[in-house]
């Protein structure tokens, strides 16, 4: 991302204590916006929360483990199915417009630029 745009990863946690993986991320700007991509393996969207608390957005998951009717799970890789992550945004950004959908462990998040930030093209005329 260009200099201009605020769009930075905070290293804090969030009030919670408890241990968390950062999920891995991958983000694209164009001239509306930026479009932020999650993985979040095992997150249902009932177990997902996406936030803006003051000037931050804040993703927070937790993975299930499922586990069938009549079986015992005796060893599991996911020991802290916990996922946090989050970016301070900029003034551009415009936090009520966000949009987010989640697709088979990826979260997909839409954070458009406000109208007055996006550029424009300026028309010009023979005098």
């Amino acid at each position: 991302m260009n200099e201009r745009n605020e769009l930075v990863e905070q290293g804090g946690r969030s009030n919670e204590q408890r241990p968390a993986n950062l999920p891995a991320v991958d983000i694209f700007e164009d001239a509306a916006g930026v479009t932020v991509l999650a993985d979040l393996p095992g997150v249902t969207k009932d177990r997902l929360s996406v936030k803006v608390e003051s000037e931050v957005l804040v993703i927070e998951g937790e993975a299930a483990v499922p586990v069938p009717a009549g079986v015992r799970l005796i060893h599991g890789e996911l020991r802290e199915p916990l996922f946090r992550r989050s970016f301070r945004l900029g003034p551009e950004f415009d936090k009520e417009a966000i949009q987010a959908s989640l697709r088979q462990g990826v979260l997909t998040l839409r954070v458009p630029r406000i109208r007055e930030a996006q550029p424009r093209q300026i028309p010009v005329t023979m005098a």
